[in-house]
C-alpha cells in the first residue's frame, strides 16, 4: 500500500505541479559518494543543485514475510498509517503539517522491505524531516485510523476477489511455493486483517525499525555535512538491532500443471521456472537471453512470433524476478481459448529454440545495446528514481560502482554464454497454469 496524503491546500498542488516540471531532466550520469553520519548510519548520497528539491529513500529489510501466521497483511496495514499520527501529532494535525511544509511523504510494504520516501524543498527541509522523524520513530498506531485504514483494504480485498485472474494469482503462488511465505497474500485477508491489533503494529515496527536493517538513498540539493546531520536526526535513535523471523531460500516449484476453468472471453498462460541469483556469475547473460525471449516487448522473439506472425496475443513477455529468497523466470500471455494448445506450443517452442540456436549476433548486439542504454532513462530520470535505485542497489548489494560496472558486464556476454545459460534455467519442465473456459487440448 502506498500512502500520499494531499488534502488540496494550495501549496501542495503547487508543489506538485514543480514536482512535475523540475524532474523531467534525464541524469545522463550520477556521482555517488558513501557517507556515515556521527551516529553511524550509513547512506549513498548524490548531489544534484540543479533544482532546489531533495529526495530520501529508504528500505527497512522485513516486509510480508515477517508477517505472523494468521495475521497476513500487517505490513502492508503499518504502510498506511505512518502519517496517521505520530510524536505529539494526531492524523489530522500531521497531515497539515505534511501539506504546511510543501512535503511528500510515502511508505509500502513489499515481500521482502518495508519502504519509505520523502521528497521536499531544499528550504523547507527542517520542517519536512521533523515529520519523518516522527512518523519512523513514534508512529501511533491508534486505533480509529487503524479501523479506517483496515476498512479501505477490505474493501479494495473484495473487489479484487471478483476478478478471476486476481484469485488465479493466489492459486499460482500458492503451487509455485507452498507453505513458503511468499505464498501468503501480501495485503492480507478479509479474516487475517481482523485479527491485527494496535499492539500486533507496534511490536512489528519495534522487530524490523533498526539501523543495522537499513539501507538509504540521499540525492538533490544538499551538501554531505547537512546530509549526515539528517541521517540522525531521521534514524539515529532507532534499536541498533532489527528482531527478524529467518526465513528460508527457496524457488518455484517446476513442473506443476494447474487449470482454473473460468468463463472469461480468453485463456492466459503463465509458465515458471526457477530462476537466477543476481550474485550468479551468469546473471547477465541471463539478463540479456530474457531480453531476446520475451523481456524486449516489440522486438523479442516470443512478441514477434506470438503477436506478429499469427495474432495470437495482443501482448506475450518473458521476465526474470529476484527477490530474498526466491528467483524465478516467467511468461505470460493471453489469447483465445481455442488457440491456447497452440500459443502454449509456440511459447514452449522458442524456449527451445533459445537453448539450441540461441540469437544471432545482430540479435545479442541490439539486445546489449538497448539494456544498456535504456538503464538511465528507467532508472535515473529523476531525483526520485535515482534514490530509489541506490537503495535498490545496496539492498541487492551490488556495490557503489554498479552502474559504471554494468555496461561492462552486459557489453561482455557472448553468445556461448547466453545459450549455456539458456540450457540450464530451461532444463526442467516449467510450471504451467491455464485460466481459462476450457481445458489445454490433451490435459
Amino acid at each position: 500500500m502506498i500512502i500520499a496524503k494531499m488534502n488540496g491546500c494550495l501549496s501542495r498542488i503547487l508543489f506538485v505541479a514543480f514536482l512535475a516540471l523540475a524532474v523531467s531532466k534525464a541524469h545522463a550520469s550520477v556521482e555517488i559518494r558513501e557517507i556515515t553520519s556521527a551516529k553511524g548510519i550509513k547512506a549513498w548520497l548524490v548531489e544534484d543543485y540543479t533544482i532546489p528539491l531533495v529526495a530520501v529513500n529508504f528500505a527497512f529489510r522485513g516486509g510480508s514475510t515477517q508477517d505472523p501466521s494468521g495475521k497476513e497483511g500487517l505490513s502492508n496495514l503499518m504502510s498506511g498509517l505512518f502519517d496517521e499520527g505520530a510524536g505529539p501529532l494526531d492524523s489530522d494535525v500531521f497531515q497539515e503539517a505534511i501539506d504546511d511544509a510543501s512535503a511528500e511523504m510515502r511508505f509500502n510494504a513489499s515481500r521482502d522491505a518495508m519502504y519509505g520516501s520523502v521528497k521536499f524543498l531544499a528550504d523547507r527541509g527542517e520542517e519536512a524531516l521533523a515529520l519523518v522523524r516522527m512518523a519512523v520513530n513514534e508512529p501511533h498506531f491508534d486505533d480509529r485510523p487503524i479501523e479506517r485504514i483496515r476498512s479501505q483494504l477490505v474493501a479494495g480485498i473484495k473487489s479484487r476477489e471478483r476478478d478471476p485472474q486476481t484469485r488465479a494469482a493466489h492459486k499460482w503462488v500458492e503451487e509455485l511455493y507452498g507453505d513458503h511465505p511468499y505464498a501468503r497474500r501480501n495485503r492480507g485477508t478479509e479474516q487475517s486483517l481482523a485479527e491485527i491489533t494496535s499492539q500486533d503494529l507496534k511490536n512489528a515496527h519495534r522487530r524490523t525499525f533498526a539501523r543495522d536493517n537499513l539501507s538509504i538513498g540521499i540525492v538533490g540539493a544538499i551538501d554531505e555535512e547537512s546530509a549526515k546531520r539528517a541521517l540522525d536526526q531521521l534514524f539515529g535513535d532507532l534499536p541498533a538491532r532489527a528482531d527478524l523471523a529467518i526465513v528460508k531460500d527457496t524457488q518455484p516449484l517446476a513442473g506443476k500443471q494447474v487449470h482454473i476453468e473460468y468463463e472469461l472471453p480468453q485463456t492466459s498462460l503463465r509458465l515458471a521456472w526457477p530462476g537466477i541469483e543476481r550474485e550468479d556469475p551468469d546473471f547477465f547473460a541471463a539478463y540479456v537471453m530474457n531480453y531476446v525471449l520475451g523481456g524486449g516487448s516489440f522486438s523479442s522473439w516470443l512478441y514477434n512470433e506470438v503477436r506478429e506472425k499469427r495474432g495470437l496475443a495482443y501482448g506475450v513477455n518473458s521476465y526474470l524476478s529476484n527477490f530474498d529468497h526466491a528467483s524465478s523466470l516467467g511468461i505470460n500471455t493471453a489469447t483465445r481459448s481455442d488457440r491456447a494448445a497452440e500459443t502454449l506450443t509456440i511459447i514452449l517452442g522458442e524456449v527451445e529454440r533459445m537453448m539450441v540456436e540461441g540469437p544471432t549476433e545482430k540479435e545479442l548486439e541490439a539486445a546489449k545495446k538497448t539494456i544498456i542504454g535504456g538503464y538511465a532513462v528507467n532508472n535515473l530520470d529523476t531525483s526520485s528514481s535515482i534514490a530509489s535505485t541506490l537503495v535498490e542497489l545496496q539492498l541487492s548489494d551490488l556495490g557503489i560502482d554498479y552502474i559504471d560496472r554494468r555496461s561492462k558486464l552486459i557489453g561482455g556476454v557472448t553468445l556461448d554464454q547466453v545459450k549455456s545459460v539458456a540450457g540450464r534455467l530451461f532444463s526442467v519442465e516449467p510450471s504451467v497454469m491455464i485460466v481459462g473456459p476450457k481445458p489445454i487440448d490433451g490435459e
